[in-house]
């Protein structure tokens, strides 16, 4: 009998969504606001409705895959268990530029606006603050982050409404740009090349992680078969009305808007729509939704290295270690808050664009895994199933293919160079006695707490 301490099944529907889009955090809007108004050319609501399309199917596909394989891991074991270990470990590679940069976002983003309430504090005493706060909070146990993400989504929410009644409130008084509710101008591209709005759709898929990040909790979540696919539809459809809505209302109020950061562009823009008060009260709001960002986002690569270790991919006793008292990979926890630390030498827009290379391979393949596991092994081809488990997932690869390409260059250069590392590595361990997988989880029972 095996007695090692395993993670605590517990989670419901309610409490991953909240878990998904506090990883997400509805304020990421106003977070990436200025890096991407000027990616997609200030088309922000085709930028964000093309990012819609892209995620939607691909949302569609981790749904699908959640169900075969409801277990910690999510792109990395899809891929590997569908197609092949080895290019799921790639897959998994890339995926982990998405998962390790994504902390360091959110602590970043913290102590940018922070400086900016407080500019004789530095920086990087808040990146320092907030890190030791986050592996602190991970480390208690994932009970405490669904309770504190549950409160601070539904904080941002009201922001987020409170926020576009202020500019509904300006349009009524004629003190915006235009005088009606209802316009076809943001959803048309005038002098913008597609080509700039799609490059700005690819940045910005970045704002709709979260709904992936909530598979690598299957083995906490009670019935994981249905619970995560439930909750990634409520997640994605959630965050595009959401970001859909803030960028129809700026666009028709105030079109000519500019700004001199784009690291703080947002604050400019919450000034001039409600002034210092609305400006005081959204520095508020974004300090709680980038500690609950940062506390999911900690969640979910310490989660993944789990996987990672459990499969003996990465060293089996430093990575699968779980804590006897507290459930939580505490190892971890303790490694992505080291390598969080880089928040104090790179900018917002390194970290964005690092993240979006790695969640973007991800998806391509996520996609692709479903018309392996689904369509090839399992033979499901009657028209219908065509259509779900070849089309879709097709159509999905296809657009988040696209978009990856549409990165700009340095990044893709060095997503490169990351895989050709991870390649080394893999073509290393595969020179070793051991065997490249230890043992087969896929039919993981995990103990109650």
């Amino acid at each position: 009998m095996n007695n090692q301490p395993a993670l605590s099944k517990s989670l419901k529907v309610y409490q991953i969504v909240f878990l998904g889009l506090a990883w997400m955090t509805p304020m990421i809007f106003f977070t990436v606001y200025g890096v991407a108004y000027d990616a997609a050319g200030g088309q922000m609501v085709l930028a964000y409705l093309i990012a819609f399309l892209a995620i939607f199917f691909t949302a569609y596909s981790y749904s699908r895959m959640v169900k075969a394989y409801p277990i910690a891991g999510s792109a990395y074991t899809y891929t590997k268990k569908a197609i092949h270990p080895r290019l799921g470990f790639l897959v998994g590679w890339a995926l982990l530029l998405d998962y390790i940069f994504s902390p360091i976002i959110a602590i970043l983003t913290f102590g940018i606006f922070m400086h900016t309430e407080f500019p004789s504090i530095p920086v990087y005493v808040w990146v320092i603050v907030m890190n030791i706060i986050l592996a602190l909070v991970n480390i208690v146990g994932i009970k405490s982050v669904a309770r504190i993400s549950g409160i601070s989504v539904v904080v941002q929410i009201l922001f987020i409404s409170l926020f576009c009644l202020f500019i509904i409130k300006d349009i009524a008084t004629g003190q915006a740009s235009s005088s009606t509710l209802f316009s076809l101008h943001p959803f048309l591209a005038s002098d913008v090349l597609f080509t700039t709005i799609f490059s700005g759709a690819a940045l910005i898929c970045f704002c709709f992680l979260g709904f992936d990040a909530v598979t690598t909790m299957a083995e906490e979540t009670i019935q994981p078969e249905r619970t995560i696919p439930k909750a990634i539809f409520l997640i994605v459809c959630i965050a595009a009305v959401m970001y859909i809505a803030i960028s129809y209302f700026t666009q028709i109020a105030y079109p000519g808007f500019t700004f001199t950061n784009p690291d703080n562009a947002a604050y400019t823009l919450v000034k001039l729509v409600g002034g210092n008060l609305l400006s005081s009260l959204f520095i508020t709001v974004l300090i709680i939704a980038t500690f609950t960002q940062g506390v999911s986002s900690v969640t979910s690569v310490t989660r993944f290295l789990y996987a990672l270790g459990r499969e003996s991919v990465l060293p089996q006793k430093v990575f699968s270690y779980i804590h006897p008292t507290f459930k939580t990979p505490v190892v971890n926890i303790l490694l992505v808050t080291a390598f969080s630390f880089l928040g104090m030498f790179i900018d917002l827009n390194t970290a964005v664009t690092f993240v979006s290379f790695g969640a973007l391979t991800a998806f391509t393949f996520v996609n692709l895994s479903v018309i392996a596991h689904f369509y090839i092994k399992l033979k499901k081809r009657s028209f219908t199933e065509t259509i779900l488990y070849l089309i879709f997932p097709l159509i999905g690869a296809a657009f988040i293919g696209w978009l990856l390409t549409l990165l700009n260059k340095d990044t893709l250069l060095i997503g490169v160079a990351w895989l050709t590392v991870g390649f080394l590595y893999l073509f290393v361990k595969s020179r070793l006695p051991a065997p490249f997988v230890k043992r087969d989880h896929s039919k993981v029972t995990v103990p109650e707490k």
